[in-house]
């Protein structure tokens, strides 16, 4: 990594939010290599992103938070990076970086980027100088290297798994090709995991966060962020070991703590967001509060099932666990990871899980079903306490895309399992922005998207759902809209209303959230306006209370106690007339 440049600070400042801006924020994600190609080479950059800033901000968005746009070989969509204080001349540069960072903030939409702590790419100046040094050395105390066991040292160190399938262990050679010593790579042979017991590691990434901040950007977003501290006895995962030898281990947290002070240091709120895959909310929120993380991932949330008493749990703990230390909870449906929520909804296991995700990704999916469901699940998110994160085009209701060639798969989890697992790359297909026809306004007419397209997209661009009344893209304006308007929405704690199985049903202020999860209609209660719907309601005859078909969600206004003003319209949000081909309409 090169040596900081000097560069004035950038004061991320706006009139329309506060310092701590992040408490109840809109953060939409954007995977560049997806989002929108400006040069026509296929691949999204930077400067597809800028001149697609008027939408972003049309949508209603406080934050964008970037997956990593550093120089890298792309062995894992950028998650391998060779300098974290540069851009990869695929994306842009970094001067176009800067643009984009003040170009956004003049349309009050701040930056989040990635920083990937746990590892480096393999072409790093750092460990190419680790495997030309001696075993022992300094160059190599930045990583884990270890002799082998066995014969001949032919055996991994321990029987530690990467969470790409194999071991985590891959083997070096030495200067005449002969095989050498171990290296540790919890993900995949090309993403060599650092040493954070060394000094010069700390430093570093410190380093790098001063880097960012003085370039305007307002948060770090976090990968994986329980890995970073190792046992260093390395002891094998077969004999139990307590505590677990590199997850969400104790000393762990006073790498946060350092990095919170540097980011309190810095005028205008600046962030540290964690990816934090662990069960317990309890042991999560230890990273978040007063001197570490300000918020992290609320991944329970993204891979609970579309079911009314578990998902109430689930928020209930994320709430209880925040609050206990002072900090915001975040809700997500979805990111460049997962299944996408239209599809994952669409089939009987509503739920996720990497381990399932291949015996899922066979199961019959109805999406017009899981369309359904998508729509009251984006009432919901944006009802509870806390921030949005917003994966793009899930405010299009894309599908995820399964029937992608093996040979056009990217993702190591799929390949590193032979197949067996099919990975994260339909998830990742590029955006439909216009037209009838691949590659619709992702890029240049003529030119081939890095993931292709379905044909059958067409109805699902921004184009054409754009003004359309119902859809996907218009319900979430509205839903925003009326979040930003809605001061419930922003300062009003939660209050469940009803305990009736299948339903959700809690009130924030004068704003009454309503999510039917069950198989029956209910009854609209009385004395509330509507303000929006996911689905039409059903209105019955002259007298009768309209109500809530299955799998729909309303927003009311309590008139005793209005969450607005009366004068607003009350939106119905009916799906779009035109499905893409195959798609049944909701009420078929």
């Amino acid at each position: 990594m090169a040596a900081t440049t000097p560069h004035s600070t950038v004061a991320v400042t706006s009139p329309s939010t506060a310092a701590q801006w992040w408490q109840n924020a809109l953060i939409y994600q954007i995977y560049l290599p997806s989002f929108a190609d400006g040069n026509g080479d296929g691949i999204g950059d930077l400067a597809g992103v800028r001149a697609r800033l008027p939408y972003l901000a049309s949508l209603g968005v406080d934050a964008l938070w970037f997956t990593p746009w550093y120089p890298s070989p792309m062995a894992d969509g950028g998650y391998d990076v060779a300098d974290y204080r540069d851009v990869d001349p695929v994306f842009g540069t970094l001067a176009e970086a800067e643009r984009l960072i003040a170009d956004a903030l003049e349309l009050g939409i701040r930056t989040i980027i990635d920083v990937i702590p746990n590892h480096v790419s393999s072409a790093h100046p750092w460990f190419r100088a680790a495997l030309a040094a001696p075993p022992g050395s300094a160059a190599r105390s930045r990583f884990h290297f270890r002799p082998g066991r066995g014969p001949d040292g032919r055996l991994p160190p321990n029987d530690w798994p990467s969470e790409f399938g194999g071991s985590a262990w891959s083997r070096s050679t030495g200067p005449a090709g002969a095989p050498a010593e171990w290296y540790l790579h919890l993900f995949s042979p090309e993403q060599p995991d650092l040493n954070w017991a060394s000094p010069a590691v700390r430093a570093e990434h410190e380093d790098v966060l001063r880097f960012w901040y003085d370039r305007g950007v307002a948060g770090i977003r976090v990968d994986s962020a329980s890995l970073l501290t190792k046992d260093p006895a390395l002891p094998d995962l077969a004999a139990s070991p307590d505590p677990h030898p590199y997850i969400d281990r104790e000393d762990v947290h006073d790498i946060y703590r350092s990095w919170r002070r540097i980011a309190d240091s810095y005028a205008g709120g600046r962030c540290l967001v964690g990816e934090l895959w662990l069960d317990d909310p309890e042991r999560l929120a230890r990273y978040l509060g007063a001197d570490e993380l300000h918020t992290a991932f609320n991944l329970a949330f993204l891979r609970s099932a579309w079911d009314a008493a578990g998902t109430r749990a689930c928020i209930d703990a994320t709430l209880a666990a925040h609050t206990a230390v002072g900090a915001p909870a975040t809700w997500v449906l979805c990111n460049h990871d997962v299944t996408r929520t239209v599809t994952r909804y669409g089939r009987t296991d509503t739920s996720f899980s990497f381990a399932a995700k291949a015996q899922v990704h066979a199961a019959p999916v109805d999406l017009a079903l899981g369309t359904r469901r998508a729509r009251a699940a984006a009432l919901l998110t944006l009802a509870l306490p806390g921030s949005v994160y917003l994966y793009q085009g899930e405010e299009l209701g894309l599908p995820e895309v399964e029937d992608l060639h093996p040979a056009r798969r990217r993702d190591p989890m799929h390949i590193r399992s032979g197949g067996t697992d099919p990975g994260r790359d339909g998830c990742r297909v590029p955006l439909p922005w216009s037209g009838a026809a691949p590659p619709f306004g992702f890029t240049r007419q003529g030119a081939e998207p890095w993931l292709p397209q379905p044909p059958g997209w067409g109805a699902l661009t921004i184009e054409a759902q754009d003004g359309v009344p119902g859809s996907m893209l218009e319900l979430y304006r509205a839903a925003l809209r009326l979040r930003r308007s809605l001061p419930a929405l922003r300062d009003a704690a939660l209050e469940w209303l009803s305990d009736d199985a299948g339903v959700l049903s809690f009130a924030r202020g004068g704003l009454r959230c309503m999510v039917n999860m069950s198989s029956r209609s209910l009854p609209v209660p009385a004395g509330y306006e509507v303000l929006l719907t996911s689905h039409a309601l059903d209105r019955g005859r002259p007298g009768e209370l309209p109500r809530l078909p299955p799998d729909t969600a309303a927003w009311l206004s309590d008139t005793r106690r209005p969450a607005i003003a009366s004068s607003a319209a009350p939106t119905v949000a009916r799906p779009p007339a035109v499905l893409p081909p195959g798609w049944r309409t909701p009420d078929s």
